[in-house]
This record gives structure tokens, sequence and C-alpha cells, in this order.
């Protein structure tokens, strides 16, 4: 490995864990300014300081969101996207190049495909391009890999899960994120049979604490590598106190069962 992205990979993923909690705050671009995101820069400061390793956003919130002061984190610039009032949101386009988030100061870059959308042809052509891109500066790349479009009965169905996580190992991304397949057994077939780490994506709110808590511990059974929670954490009632919960599911091996006894949560 290029010993630019080894420096760069260890600003978002432990050293000692090899593992990652990463904080997506991206959605804007997609869905307009939504609950916890209205101030990127007090949101930054919460799960910085609950223990996150990286916030993920796009461009143009870098000087909002990393702000001068605060505990450091890591930083990762989403290169695609697309709006819900476009005519098909599973098409995302490059909106941002691997040079231009190296200038910004970023320790990685990430993109999102959609597999087994319409345009997946073109979402791949755009991954060549920035994958090219990423080897050339050593910048760590993170793949969201997403089976949807109108084959996808069930996104979290072994079998797709499978091919989107295998497609972007394939690519050639330094780390994917993916469904969870909902049980440890057929996640950790998934995940031992690629070479990279591969994060889960918290997806939706869910409706419980508890609930997210034991998805994150399942998959680190599994062999999984992390999460890259957005709306589950940032739309909490205290997005510090569950990044640090989830820190120690992560990072030092907790049960769900201690964390509850712990934190306390509902």
């Amino acid at each position: 490995m290029q010993l630019g992205k080894s420096i760069r990979i260890e600003r978002i993923i432990d050293r000692k864990s090899k593992r990652t909690i990463i904080i997506p705050m991206d959605h804007g671009l997609t869905m307009g300014t939504i609950k916890g995101l209205e101030d990127i820069a007090a949101m930054v400061d919460k799960v910085s300081l609950g223990g996150a390793n990286a916030v993920l956003m796009h461009s143009g919130n870098v000087g909002a969101g990393h702000r001068q002061y605060g505990k450091d984190i890591g930083l990762i610039i989403h290169l695609s996207g697309a709006t819900n009032l476009t005519p098909d949101p599973n098409r995302k386009v490059l909106v941002c190049s691997v040079e231009r988030a190296l200038k910004m100061g970023a320790d990685a870059v990430s993109i999102h495909i959609n597999i087994g959308a319409d345009e997946e042809p073109e979402m791949l052509q755009d991954a060549h391009k920035v994958v090219e891109s990423a080897r050339e500066w050593g910048m760590p790349l993170i793949a969201m890999m997403y089976p949807r479009g109108k084959k996808i009965e069930d996104e979290n169905n072994p079998d797709v899960v499978n091919i989107a996580v295998r497609a972007g190992t394939e690519l050639g991304a330094d780390i994917v994120k993916t469904n969870y397949t909902g049980d440890i057994d057929s996640f950790k077939y998934i995940v031992k049979s690629v070479h990279i780490p591969v994060i889960i994506a918290g997806g939706p709110k869910m409706d419980t604490i508890p609930e997210l808590l034991q998805v994150v511990y399942d998959s680190l059974q599994a062999g999984g590598a992390g999460v890259a929670f957005g709306r589950n954490v940032f739309q909490s009632e205290d997005p510090t106190k569950l990044v640090s919960a989830l820190s120690k599911i992560v990072h030092q091996n907790y049960t769900v069962e201690e964390i509850l006894k712990e934190f306390k949560f509902d």
C-alpha cells in the first residue's frame, strides 16, 4: 500500500481495532435540510466528542463542518449524488473529483453505486474513473454498494448484498459500505470472501437503540469492520452518548448487555 494511503487510512480506521465508526452527513444534497443537520459544525462536535473516527460529507460543507476547534476527526468527502427530485434518484452522478477532495484536506473519498439500478453501467464507469484517480494520489476509497433497482425485491437479501460487496471489491475500493443481511452466518460468508473491510449502513432510523446496537454487535461477530451510521446517530436524542456506546462495541468489544447496563438506553 502506498505510504500516503496508509497514513490516511489510519485517520479513518482505528489502528488497534482495525474498525471504524463513520458518521455520514451527506443527506442534504438528496433530501434538503433534515433534523440533525441544521448545524453541521455542531453535529461534528457531538459525534467527535463521542469518539467517531470520521465524518462523511459533500465538499460544499467542509468549510462549515470542519471547524478550527474541538476534537479532531477524519474527513471523508463524498463524490457522487442526486436529489430526490430527479426522475430517478437511484442514478448517482459524480459531483466532485478526487483531486478537489485532496486539495480540501480529505482523508478519504466515497462514491455511491446502486447495483441493479437501470443506470448501473454508468455508475460503474464513474467508479473506474474514481478508482484510477484515487490510486494515483494515494487516496482511500469507500464504495457505498447498495442493491437497488427494479430487480431488487429485498435490499438485505444475502444474495444481492453478496453481489454488491464483491462488486465493490472487484472495482478496487479500499472499504465497502453496504446493507446488513440480518443474520450473522450469511453476512460472515460475504465478509470472509473479500480482502477489504466491510462496514454496514444504518439506513432509515431504527425503532429502538437496543435494536441498533444488536445489529452492530452481530455484524462485528460476522467479521464486519464497523459502521457508517447517519440518521440513526444525528437524529438520536443524544448523538454523543450513542456514539460513545457504539465506540465501546466497535473498538472495545463490549456486548449489548454491557452497553445497556452502563448507558441506560431505553
